[in-house]
């Protein structure tokens, strides 16, 4: 069967399908809400079909519920799925999950069943629905499977981040990394300082291509998600299963921020109120001052965060920080004295430190990139493993949670082939079977060690993709790779059967399709997804495994 993610097991009960017609009704278990809203909705957008209430028993129904002792062994993630054929007297449709995240990707898995048509948004004229008479057993090898989707280089209009977490959810992903703020762009509204989204939310022009490019967009850009389209984004990924994990970077990647409020910058080295939000891309120098003040200003930000996002952890960054301000900066110098740290390091951590301490008090964790290990790190923080390997290897060893996210692996803004016509070509060659390899679990680690590993995420920098077709192309098809990692259990990297993978996408590509992802055909871009003469940043040769 062309299942992605692969599940654990699959085994085939007598009889052939069964069919689907006008007439299937619904049984909703307790706990099985959610998922029955997600199927009426869109698998009943795809076939017609209302599945209307039935009642127990009720021949050739869906049945949806939660029954952990049925799915004993899987966990509250993992579900059953049965497609038993008449003449049984319990014929029909049974999903049954260890929790409600259970049921509802176990319906994803009967979405796929039913072919590509189901990706649709309305039914095809004549179209037959009919499930193969399969038992499978399913749940995923990590907690924590994610994408984290940077707007604030280029701002992606709601609608765009909705559909987004239907494209995690169709892949089983169930974390959404939310970048909101950085030098180029400040993209939630925070009532108590108006400004960031006033001033910090547009830029004058856009660097096109590369920082090294002498091209530009001349053309404004911004945008930002007001705290009720905030609410409306958490909403829609809590029906899908999905955590939304905010992130506010800080103390770097500010000068959005800075440019509202010029008192955040450290005035007394830079003319901070002569500040713009920023136009280009790569290393800011403008950081955040390690000020009284400016830690009440995050605190007031972070406490509207919390009021918006469930979320456990909240992610505050933490990288690419450069130092050189606080180096000639006499208050930040007396500021290292009167703690008695050792230099800007441990600046940082003490930074850092704070908002753990303040985040934790507050019930939720801290999570930031690897640089928060830099000085020193609180106990309970979590870390972002993104410069390769080390930074989680060093992480768990010490006890810390980590989520792998190695740039050299799974920076889906790298580009996939090595061809002259990608377009605005960065990093390295990652190709599909690339990501398919990737393993999130360091070999260093003993046993113990690896269960800090949280799970994994594939990241999206947005510097080079000015809209949702750019995204669609760098994301897809290699997110279907990496989705599968995240979930399946599979061999040792060198051992995974590609070939396997490569034809059941013959069959995603199709539901790519019906879902209108602009991904890249496996023979390459198409003419409208080039983008000849603007300068990219290349890699050559094999990345380090660091």
């Amino acid at each position: 069967m062309d299942l992605i993610p692969a599940p654990r097991q699959v085994s085939r009960h007598d009889g052939a399908f069964v069919k689907l017609g006008a007439g299937t009704g619904l049984v909703v278990g307790d706990g099985a809400e959610r998922a029955a809203h997600w199927l009426r909705g869109t698998v009943g957008a795809a076939t017609g079909f209302s599945f209307p209430p039935a009642g127990t028993p009720a021949a050739g129904a869906v049945r949806l519920c939660v029954d952990p002792a049925v799915t004993e062994g899987l966990g509250a993630e993992g579900y059953r799925l049965d497609v038993v054929p008449a003449p049984a007297e319990e014929h029909g449709v049974h999903v049954v999950g260890g929790g409600p995240a259970g049921v509802f990707w176990g319906v994803q898995t009967l979405r796929q069943l039913l072919g590509p048509d189901a990706y649709r948004e309305a039914p095809l004229p004549g179209k037959t629905w009919r499930l193969p008479a399969v038992r499978i057993q399913d749940a995923p090898r990590f907690g924590w499977r994610g994408l984290m989707l940077d707007v604030a280089r280029h701002f992606m209009p709601k609608a765009d981040v909705l559909r987004y977490l239907d494209l995690l959810a169709a892949h089983k992903l169930n974390v959404f990394h939310f970048h909101l703020t950085d030098d180029q762009g400040w993209r939630i509204e925070i009532e108590r300082h108006p400004r960031l989204t006033g001033v910090g939310s547009w830029r004058p022009r856009t660097k096109w291509g590369h920082r090294a490019s002498d091209r530009w967009n001349d053309t404004p850009h911004g945008g930002f998600y007001t705290q009720d389209d905030i609410r409306e984004i958490v909403a829609y990924a809590t029906a899908r299963h999905i955590t939304v994990v905010p992130e506010i970077d800080i103390p770097g990647h500010s000068q959005a921020a800075i440019a509202a409020y010029p008192e955040l910058g450290n005035t007394d080295v830079v003319d901070t109120a002569a500040l713009g939000v920023w136009d280009t891309w790569g290393v800011n120098p403008n950081i955040l001052a390690p000020a009284e003040h400016v830690l009440r200003f995050y605190e007031g930000v972070f406490e509207e965060v919390l009021d918006l996002f469930p979320s456990r952890f909240v992610h505050i960054g933490g990288d690419e920080a450069p130092k050189e301000q606080w180096k000639r900066s006499a208050a930040a110098q007396a500021r290292i004295a009167e703690l008695g740290l050792s230099g800007e390091d441990e600046l940082q951590s003490w930074f850092v430190r704070h908002f753990d301490t303040w985040l934790s008090d507050r019930g939720r964790r801290l999570i930031g990139w690897d640089e928060i290990l830099e000085g020193g790190l609180a106990p309970g923080a979590a870390v972002s493993s993104w410069r390769g390997y080390a930074g989680g290897i060093a992480a768990a060893r010490a006890g810390h949670d980590v989520v792998m996210c190695p740039e050299q692996q799974v920076y889906l803004d790298h580009r996939q082939h090595g061809g002259p016509d990608e377009p605005v070509p960065i990093g390295y060659v990652r190709t599909l079977e690339d990501v398919y390899r990737f393993e999130p679990v360091p070999a260093e680690l003993t046993e113990a060690e690896s269960r800090h590993v949280l799970g994994t995420q594939a990241n999206v920098w947005t510097e080079v993709m000015e809209n949702r077709s750019r995204v669609d192309y760098q994301v897809f098809p290699r997110l279907a790779a990496f989705a599968e990692v995240a979930w399946s259990t599979l061999p040792a990297p060198a051992e995974r059967d590609f070939a396997s993978f490569t034809a059941r996408m013959t069959a995603h590509y199709r539901r790519l399709d019906a879902l209108g992802v602009d991904y890249r055909p496996p023979g390459g871009p198409l003419p409208q997804q080039r983008r000849p003469g603007v300068i990219g940043r290349p890699i050559e040769g094999l990345p380090p495994n660091v």
